[in-house]
C-alpha cells in the first residue's frame, strides 16, 4: 500500500510536469497524502511526505511552483494525517477498522439496553439517550429474565457522553456476568467489589437492582446512591417514590444497602431512571422528581410504550447543559388490555 502510493506521487508529480496546469496540478498531491494519513502507519506515511516534498521541490525548480494557496493546503493536510495515523497506531489498527469497532460497540450496548421479552400480561421499555447527541454514554441497563424472574441493573456512571462512555462501555460487561449469577442481596455488593479491586475510584457509580417475580407481581429492589425508583399505584392513579437507599459504589469496603420490598398489582408500574432526567444546573433534584412524576401522569393515559421517549426527550433538554440519561418502565397490565396499554 505505502509502495503503491509512492508510486502514486511520482506520477502525479511527472505528471505535473509534462502537461500543462489545466490538466494535472501538483495540488493533487493532497490525495495521496490524505490516503496515507487513512492507511499508512506513522513512519511509512513520514517516507510518503519526504516523496511529496521531492516533487514539490522537482516543480519549483522547474519554473512550475505550485502556489502558497496550495503549498498551505498540502502542509495542512499532512499535519491532519500525521495526527491521524498516530491516533490509530496507539489502538494498533489499520484504516477504517478502528470506526467499524466502535459502530459495534455503539450496536451492542444499544442491543444491551434492550428490554428482553416478558411473559403474557407484563410489559416494559426503556430509553437510553447520550448528552450532546453522542453515541456513546454513562447510562446503561443490563437485565436477564427466564420466563419467571426478571433481573435489572440501571447504571450510571459520572460524566457524561463518550468520557463517560468508554467506562461504560467496561462496566456493563462485568455488571451484567453478575446479573443472574448471584443472589439479589449480593448484586450491588458484588459490584462494588469489583470497582474496589480496580485501583482508585476514577468517578463514582450508582446502581439501582431491581428483581422482579413475573407470576406473583412481588419485587426486591436495591439502591446505591441511586434516585428513587416510583411506582405507579392503579387504586390510587398517583405515583409513589420507593425508599430503597444506599452508598455509591466504589466509595466503601463494604457496602451497606436498605432494599425494599414491594408488589405491583394488575395496571401498577414501575419506573427506574438516571439523575440526567431529574437534575439540572440551578435545579434541585428534588424538584426534578416532582417535575418527572408531574410528566409520566401523562404516561397513564397516552400509553408508556408511546411517551417513554418523548417523556426523555422533554425531561433531558437540548443544549451543552444536558446530561445522559435513562429510564426503564416494567409495567403490568390489566387483564383485557391491549399490548400497547
Amino acid at each position: 500500500m505505502a509502495l503503491g502510493l509512492a508510486l502514486l506521487t511520482v506520477g502525479i508529480g511527472v505528471g505535473a510536469l509534462k502537461t500543462s496546469a489545466d490538466w494535472l496540478s501538483p495540488g493533487v498531491l493532497i490525495l495521496p497524502v490524505l490516503a496515507g494519513g487513512l492507511l499508512l502507519w506513522p513512519r511509512a506515511l513520514r517516507i510518503l511526505f519526504g516523496f511529496v516534498a521531492v516533487m514539490l521541490a522537482i516543480d519549483w525548480m522547474n519554473g512550475k511552483r505550485a502556489g502558497l494557496g496550495i503549498l498551505a493546503a498540502i502542509v495542512v493536510t499532512a499535519l491532519f494525517a500525521d495526527v491521524l495515523a498516530r491516533a490509530r497506531a496507539k489502538l494498533g489498527i489499520q484504516g477504517l477498522r478502528g470506526d467499524r469497532m466502535l459502530v459495534e460497540l455503539r450496536d451492542r450496548i444499544r442491543a444491551q439496553g434492550r428490554m428482553p421479552e416478558l411473559p403474557d400480561g407484563w410489559r416494559a421499555i426503556s430509553v437510553l439517550r447520550a448528552a450532546g447527541g453522542s453515541s456513546f454514554g454513562g447510562d446503561f441497563l443490563v437485565s436477564v429474565c427466564d420466563g419467571k424472574v426478571l433481573d435489572l441493573a440501571l447504571v450510571d456512571v459520572s460524566g457524561k457522553g463518550i468520557d463517560a462512555g468508554t467506562r461504560a462501555l467496561l462496566l456493563s460487561g462485568a455488571f451484567g456476568g453478575l446479573l443472574g449469577s448471584v443472589p439479589h442481596s449480593e448484586y450491588l455488593p458484588a459490584c462494588n467489589a469489583y470497582l474496589q479491586r480496580g485501583g482508585p475510584p476514577e468517578g463514582f457509580v450508582t446502581a439501582v437492582h431491581l428483581t422482579l417475580d413475573l407470576v406473583t407481581g412481588d419485587y426486591l429492589i436495591s439502591s446505591a446512591g441511586h434516585p428513587p425508583a416510583a411506582q405507579f399505584e392503579s387504586g390510587s392513579g398517583r405515583w409513589r417514590l420507593t425508599r430503597a437507599r444506599g452508598i455509591v459504589l466504589g466509595v466503601v469496603s463494604e457496602l451497606r444497602c436498605r432494599p425494599e420490598r414491594g408488589s405491583l398489582r394488575f395496571g401498577d408500574a414501575l419506573m427506574l431512571y438516571t439523575d440526567g432526567l431529574v437534575e439540572g444546573p440551578g435545579r434541585d433534584i428534588d424538584a426534578g422528581i416532582d417535575r418527572l412524576l408531574g410528566a409520566a401522569d401523562q404516561l397513564i393515559t397516552s400509553g408508556f410504550d408511546a411517551g417513554a421517549a418523548r417523556l426523555v426527550q422533554t425531561m433531558q433538554g437540548a443544549g451543552p447543559n444536558s446530561d445522559d440519561c435513562a429510564l426503564a418502565i416494567i409495567w403490568r397490565a390489566s387483564p383485557g388490555a391491549s399490548p400497547a396499554s
